[in-house]
């Protein structure tokens, strides 16, 4: 059985600071002149380019944090990897980072109704395209895997508008050109703050609203399993979609591979992995927990088939279940609910359960200060 190696003490995160807005208009325009030249050079060109310095970013000793996290998360996901390709598949984490920043620049210039299928090949998505036409609400899920941005450039070009759960950038000048691009290839961006307000319009009107949904959900979250280890995530899919009855669309765009990884093609495939719907979760007991662990599932699918296209260096389990802060036994009733779900067998929840109780101790070290009192 493959445990985590202990990697101390994390230290003590200094709380970010944010530029005045006297200076926006300065980093503004430098993002333009990046995105100008981007375009200019030609998106494969600029992904060569950017592929190098990705490289050359990840092995900083500025980043070994990040990195040494990545290549944790990847670890204990792909136990069977020996530490050389466990180093090698996060340093690729940052050559994807860096391409997809030039991809994201000479996306709205290449993603037309007119040259789609010129960059995008679309994989088994008839019957999601047929729930997308039809008029009714629907989910569509996907993580930090591929790229997330293309996804909905992909179907606004086909005739699908989307709308898109961002977090506002803090630079203002950015965020409203951010924005603006993204309304002229048919996405409408919302604000996630005050989504609680927009979002029941949207789906009255049967419009899509797309979820990039494999982020840290905080203490609050709902706990599934994701890579044999618990994680927060959002419940607000679930709930939605047993309250609209809507379709829970989960697929992403992986990046095609050329012959010359050095050289990488602007080349996509759009596929969709899971499609979850009314009649998959309206005989379950607990119906919010059964659609948020198949989404997470469906998102773990999509790492599984190109995981040199995740971002391993987020901090997808930092936040803990309640019983682990407490350093309890892992609950029966959600070890039951665990066992319950249909692609779960009796080897990995023993390492759900045996994670648990790593992930327990761990944290408590690393928050004293944010261990919970007992109740009652």
């Amino acid at each position: 059985m493959s445990t985590p190696q202990a990697t101390g003490r994390p230290k003590k995160r200094k709380k970010k600071k944010r530029l005045p807005a006297w200076v926006h208009p300065l980093p503004y325009a430098g993002v333009r002149a990046v995105s100008a030249g981007a375009n200019l050079a030609g998106v494969e060109r600029s992904m060569g380019a950017m592929r190098r310095v990705g490289q050359g970013f990840g092995g900083l000793p500025m980043n070994r944090e990040r990195l040494e996290r990545a290549v944790m998360n990847i670890r204990w996901c792909f136990p069977e990897k020996v530490e050389e390709a466990c180093r090698d598949l996060a340093l690729s984490a940052y050559r994807h980072l860096f391409m997809l920043a030039s991809e994201v620049c000479c996306t709205p210039s290449l993603i037309t109704p007119e040259s789609v299928l010129e960059f995008v090949e679309f994989d088994g998505v008839d019957r999601a395209l047929g729930m997308l036409r039809s008029g009714r609400p629907a989910l569509l899920v996907t993580g930090h895997c591929g790229n997330w941005e293309l996804m909905g450039a992909a179907l606004a070009s086909v005739g699908i508008p989307v709308h898109a759960l961002y977090r506002p950038l803090d630079m203002k000048p950015l965020d409203r050109w951010v924005q603006r691009v993204r309304r002229g290839q048919g996405i409408e961006l919302v604000d996630k703050f005050g989504a609680a307000e927009r979002l029941p319009a949207i789906l009255d009107d049967g419009l899509p609203v797309g979820f990039i949904a494999d982020q840290n959900a905080g203490d609050k979250g709902l706990f599934v399993p994701f890579f044999d280890r618990m994680a927060s995530a959002y419940k607000t899919i679930g709930v939605l979609a047993m309250q609209y009855r809507a379709p829970v669309i989960c697929g992403h765009a992986m990046r095609l591979a050329g012959d010359d990884p050095a050289h990488p093609r602007f080349r996509y495939r759009v596929s969709v992995t899971d499609i979850i719907t009314e009649e998959d979760w309206s005989g379950q007991d607990d119906a919010v927990f059964y659609i948020t662990a198949r989404y997470r599932r469906a998102i773990e699918q999509m790492v599984r088939a190109a995981p040199e296209q995740y971002l391993w260096m987020h901090r997808y389990w930092k936040s803990r279940p309640r019983h682990e802060r407490m350093t309890k036994p892992f609950p029966g009733r959600l070890r039951d609910k665990v066992a319950a779900l249909p692609w779960m067998n009796e080897e990995r929840v023993t390492r759900i359960v045996e994670r648990s109780a790593i992930d327990g101790p761990a944290w408590r070290e690393a928050n004293p200060h944010k261990i919970p009192k007992p109740s009652g």
